[in-house]
Order: structure tokens, then C-alpha cells, then sequence
């Protein structure tokens, strides 16, 4: 099967970049939103930080004075000059009176009311132009909020003056309610303008917060103007807070980038494992149309001997008979070993595959291998053995094991391109296990092949030219057996100069 690679690739692309900026849209939203609510409640601090310190103002007033009275602020007026809203905050004697913001904020606030000694300031609350009609608008409530506060400021004002400090002491805590804890400066700012309006003028009547913070050129600076005529206002400077935005958005982007991650290696597993089955797909194919030429030659060559032997009356003569029948035992054991090949591959991958181990004399095991392949060799094999000790044994399944070494020694053979010169090494190791090699000086295998001579099908590749015959089985089926036996192989090799197979068992 032919793998649309290129299509999944295209279409794996375009997902992870689907993601990436509909993450990269959702976040930057998500940012503006956070910092647009931070600003909010910069704002909301400065405003709330005001009012608490115009109650604590007239807390104070409200301690000069022995005797039970009020204070009372008006914030707008009607048409004849009268009070429309009006602030009452009753004073308390020592042993009634409670000490908290919270308590006096309700009590600020729960006696806004209309002043009831005004008939005409009723009315107009009462109306549809008035009060009620105020309350329906949006944000309405804000600025009824906003114009008692400046009318309280234009009342408490008169009498006692705005503590900047307690006011920056509030606006501290109330930040740092809404996780904002950094350096800043409250400026006391009053702008106005000459009797005759030439010249307009600002002046700083004061300044508190962190005295050890210099405002960089990139602060931000936040304007509340708490009177009616906005000509008095707090100023609070403070950095960008971009970096408080981005902090507080942590746990989001962590999440975001550990499942961006996830994704992307999931869709790079995916591809590297389609292309691990393309090009194990395209080794299969290669490897069935050379087992298909491998397993017609010798049916045919056996078939020609054969039919020579019948057809042509050579079977009379001793020495033709004795010829054709040999070629036709050669071809029939090369087609034999071709099957066992094939059929061992297919037996390892089967959950009810057995090895049966059983105790094996290398010395006696290693001479009839040496003698089968030095027969069938077409060219000069000289393979030297050395044992030691000479009684060395191995426990090994005796079939396999011997396809094993029978591997090693075939692939020696043949990529030696003139001689076969071998020499084939067995000890007994410090660790019990038995280590055996097999080295030859042939042509050698490139480094960077090296990996990979033993995975199923491949073949080192020799350009167009393809002088040795070989199905990418030998080695990988050596891998897998030795494995089996719970050992392990392993290759040291120099282009041009030879190859050392080992395996420890």
C-alpha cells in the first residue's frame, strides 16, 4: 500500500498551525481582557481609596465634636440654589460610636437621601427628569455615586484638608486586594488658570508612596479628579503593568504551552511512524521480488538437472549421474535454507514460539559448521578457530544457535571479495556469559550504516552494483535469536578494512 504521506503532512501542518493561532488569537484576547480589568480596578482603588478617606475625615470631625450633631454635604443643587442629595453622617458618642470603615461606609451611605426639608428637590427626584430616570441610564449609578463623592469632597473639604498619606496608606491596601503590589507615587495635583485666563498652571501639592521608587520614562500615570470644577486631582504613577498581566496569566500560558507541546509530539510520533512504514513497506517490496528470484534459480537449475538426467539418457553414465544429482542436492539445500529463513522470521513474532536451550561443546559444534560453509564457498576460505577453554560450553537453543553462528560466518564469506579470511574467537567472560566473534577483512561497513544492519529488510546500499546476493534477514535474524537467548550483538567495523561481529550469550 502506498502511504499518502505528503497529504497527511500537509494536512498535520495545517492543524498545529490551526491551533498555534487560534491559541496565539484566544490569548491575546484573554490578555487585553485581564488588562483592561486591571485598569478598571486601578481606577475602582483610587476611587474607593478617596471616599474611605472622606470617612475617615469626618470621623475625625465627628471626634472634635462633645455633643451629638451631623455633618451634612450636599452634592447638587435645584433650581432655586436648594440641596438636591444630601450626605448625613451622624456623629456617635464615645460609648456608642463604632470604630470601623466598614460601618461608617454603610452609614454614609445608607443616608444618601433626598433632603426631605425641600419640596421642590422632592419633586424633581420624584419626576421622570429626575432621580428615577438617572437610575435607569447605564452606568448611572457610577456617576450619582461619583457626583455625591465630589459633593462630599466640596463640604469635608471646607473643613478639615486632605491627608495624602492616608489616602496613599488606603490605596496601598486596596491594590494589594487586587494583587497589585508594586512601587508607586500619589501626586496631590491642583490645575487652574489666572483671573483673566492667559495662563493656565499646575501645581503638586504633595507626593507620598515608595520613596525609594524613580518612575521610569515608561510609567503609567492614572488622573482621578475628586472635585466638581476638576481642578483638584490624585495622580497615581506606577510601570506598565504589562508584566503583572502576564504574570497573573502563568498558569494559563504554562498549560497552553505543555498541551501546544503534546500536540505537536503527537503529531510528530504520527509522521515518524508513517514513515517508518513507508519505508518498511518499500522493503518489503524489495525484499519479495529478491526472495522471488532467490527461490526461482534454484527450482530452476534443479529442474534443468533433472531434466538432463531424464530426457538426455545421461543417468547411464555414473559420473554425469553423480554431477547433475549433486547440483540438484545443492540447489534443493539453497532452496531449504531459504524457507528456513523465511519460516523463522515468521516463527519469532508467535506468542507460542519456545527456544529449547540445552547444553552445547562449542569444539564440537564449531567444525562441522566451518567444513559445510568452506563446500559451498565459491572462492579460498581459510577460518581459523580458537576456543579457550577448549571444553567451553554454551546453553543454547541447538538449531537456532546455530543459524546464528552459520549467519555470521555466510555474511563473512561473502563480503570477502577475493579470500575469505576469518577468525573466530570464543571465551568465557568475568560475568558467566560466553562471548563469541567472528571477524573478517572484507569490505567493511560504512559508520553510518552501521545502525541499522539489523533491522528487518535492509541491506547496506552498493549504488548499482549487486555482486552479493542477500534478503536484509541474516542479521536481523541473528538480532532477534540472540535476544531471545537473552543475550546481546553488537558490530565494530571500518569501511575497506574488515567487520567484528560479537555476541555475549
Amino acid at each position: 500500500m502506498k502511504l499518502p504521506l505528503k497529504h497527511i503532512i500537509i494536512l498535520v501542518t495545517c492543524s498545529l498551525t490551526g491551533i498555534f493561532v487560534y491559541q496565539t488569537y484566544w490569548l491575546t484576547g484573554l490578555y487585553r481582557t485581564m488588562k483592561q480589568e486591571m485598569n478598571n480596578n486601578i481606577k475602582d482603588a483610587m476611587r474607593t481609596s478617596d471616599f474611605n478617606e472622606i470617612v475617615l475625615r469626618v470621623n475625625e470631625l465627628q471626634k472634635d465634636n462633645v455633643e451629638h450633631g451631623s455633618v451634612t454635604v450636599s452634592a447638587g443643587y435645584g433650581a432655586d440654589g436648594k440641596s438636591l442629595v444630601t450626605s448625613q453622617t451622624v456623629s456617635y458618642t464615645d460609648s456608642t460610636y463604632k470604630d470601623t470603615l466598614h460601618t461608617r461606609t454603610e452609614t454614609a451611605v445608607d443616608t444618601l437621601a433626598v433632603n426631605d426639608n425641600d419640596p421642590d428637590a422632592s419633586a424633581v427626584a420624584s419626576s421622570e427628569s429626575g432621580l428615577d430616570v438617572l437610575l435607569k441610564r447605564q452606568d448611572s449609578m457610577k456617576e450619582l455615586i461619583l457626583s455625591v463623592q465630589q459633593g462630599m469632597h466640596s463640604g469635608v473639604d471646607t473643613y478639615i484638608d486632605i491627608n495624602l498619606q492616608k489616602y496613599d496608606s488606603l490605596l496601598t491596601d486596596v491594590l494589594k486586594a487586587h494583587n497589585i503590589d508594586v512601587p508607586h507615587h500619589t501626586l496631590y495635583i491642583y490645575s487652574g488658570a489666572t483671573q483673566d485666563s492667559s495662563q493656565t498652571f499646575i501645581d503638586t501639592l504633595g507626593i507620598a508612596g515608595d520613596s525609594t521608587y524613580i518612575p521610569s520614562p515608561k510609567a503609567i500615570r492614572y488622573d482621578y479628579e475628586f472635585n466638581r470644577h476638576h481642578s483638584q486631582r490624585y495622580q497615581l504613577i506606577m510601570e506598565p503593568i504589562t508584566s503583572l498581566v502576564w504574570k497573573q496569566m502563568t498558569g494559563i500560558l504554562v498549560t497552553s504551552f505543555v498541551i501546544f507541546l503534546i500536540l505537536g509530539f503527537s503529531f510528530w510520533f504520527l509522521i515518524r511512524t508513517l514513515l517508518k512504514q513507508k519505508t518498511l513497506e518499500e522493503m518489503k517490496s524489495n525484499f519479495t521480488n529478491n526472495i522471488t528470484h532467490e527461490l526461482k534459480t534454484p527450482i530452476a537449475v534443479a529442474y534443468a538437472a533433472n531434466d538432463a538426467l531424464l530426457n538426455f539418457n545421461l543417468a547411464e553414465d555414473k559420473q554425469q549421474r553423480d554431477k547433475y544429482l549433486g547440483i540438484c542436492q545443492e540447489q534443493l539445500q539453497r532452496l531449504s535454507g531459504l524457507v528456513e529463513q523465511i519460516l523463522s522470521m515468521s516463527m519469532e513474532r508467535r506468542k507460542t514460539f519456545r527456544l529449547h536451550p540445552e547444553t552445547l561443546s562449542l569444539h564440537d559444534l564449531f567444525p562441522t559448521l566451518i567444513e559445510q560453509h568452506k563446500l559451498k564457498a565459491g572462492k579460498p576460505v581459510e577460518i581459523n578457530l580458537d576456543i579457550a577453554p577448549e571444553d567451553l560450553t554454551i546453553i543454547a537453543d541447538r538449531t537456532h544457535f546455530s543459524n546464528i553462528l552459520s549467519n555470521l560466518i555466510d555474511n563473512a564469506i561473502k563480503y570477502s571479495p577475493d579470500k575469505a579470511d576469518i577468525m573466530i574467537c570464543c571465551r568465557k567472560k568475568e560475568t558467566e556469559q560466553v562471548e563469541i566473534s567472528v571477524t573478517d577483512h572484507g569490505i567493511g561497513i560504512p559508520t553510518d550504516k552501521q545502525p541499522h544492519i539489523f533491522d528487518k529488510f535492509y541491506r547496506v546500499p552498493t549504488g548499482n552494483i549487486h555482486n552479493t546476493k542477500g534478503y536484509g534477514l541474516g542479521l536481523f535474524y541473528v538480532k532477534t535469536m540472540v535476544e531471545k537467548h537473552g543475550g546481546m550483538v553488537t558490530v565494530r567495523s571500518e569501511a575497506g578494512k574488515g567487520s567484528t561481529f560479537t555476541i555475549r550469550i
